[in-house]
């Protein structure tokens, strides 16, 4: 298996980069880890016979879990409806969904969802890789890794869409399905979309410890880490979602309704 590693040095790498050229441009629940500490499990001071991979098919019901072969890190499907990453009982990343007796399913198909009944209430996006599985590693990452061992997705990683109350922080960031774009939550505080190494747009702006969110009530936010507002889409549109578009368009969206854009479509 591919160490997890590169997985995470392969993105310090590209932000690096992306850092560089967006200087020129003035040099964003991925998931919060929201849980109550009251379902976090147990705190691990050694390795069980637990499975680190939830393979094809495979499902957590509320109270399971999947753990690292280091035994440092839980990943658990909550009663209350989210899956959390847990080192001892500190949560490093959630779905950050709510929905009670929802289900988590490494579908078959290589996208991994939180299910409530036969509703997805959140999807990794990746469901064109048949057979893939969840790896839960050592270095603290969640993976899905396809049949050829290559990794289509991380912990740090939105595909396609950032849901509605739903925020990136450094280092984490959003691609195209397609991957040929990607939106970055920068360290410097900008958020900027790139393709390749060519920055398109971003917000100019400059925070360290900013993050960016879709809210809830269709605006889209970068704030300060003292929760400053620095920049704004001015959208007022309740239940709009962030699509980055394989043509490189990045979108708000509601319904069929592009209420904002950045006209970067095939740049």
């Amino acid at each position: 298996m591919i160490s997890t590693k590169s997985v995470r040095t392969k993105v310090f790498a590209t932000l690096t980069a992306g850092a560089a050229a967006g200087a020129a441009l003035l040099a964003p629940v991925a998931a919060q880890a929201t849980t109550s500490t009251a379902t976090a499990p147990a705190a691990v001071t050694q390795a069980t016979a637990v499975s680190d991979i939830l393979q094809p098919g495979q499902k957590l019901k509320a109270g399971n879990y999947i753990r690292s072969k280091n035994g440092q890190y839980t990943f658990l499907m909550q009663s209350d409806g989210n899956a959390v990453l847990y080192k001892g009982k500190t949560a490093l990343w959630s779905t950050a969904t709510n929905r009670k007796a929802s289900v988590l399913v490494m579908q078959k198909n290589g996208n991994l969802t939180v299910v409530s009944g036969k509703t997805i209430v959140w999807q990794s996006n990746t469901g064109t890789s048949p057979n893939a599985r969840l790896v839960v590693q050592n270095d603290n990452n969640l993976v899905i890794y396809n049949t050829r061992n290559k990794p289509n997705w991380s912990r740090y990683m939105v595909v396609g869409t950032l849901g509605m109350n739903r925020v990136l922080k450094y280092p984490e960031y959003m691609t195209s399905v397609n991957r040929a774009y990607r939106l970055y939550m920068q360290g410097d505080g900008n958020l900027v979309l790139y393709k390749g190494k060519t920055a398109l747009w971003s917000t100019k702006t400059q925070s360290k410890g900013a993050f960016v969110a879709m809210q809830g009530d269709g605006n889209l936010v970068v704030y300060s880490a003292a929760k400053k507002a620095l920049w704004s889409s001015k959208t007022t549109r309740k239940g709009s979602v962030l699509v980055l578009q394989n043509s490189g368009d990045l979108q708000i969206v509601n319904g069929r309704t592009v209420v904002w854009r950045t006209n970067t479509a095939g740049r």
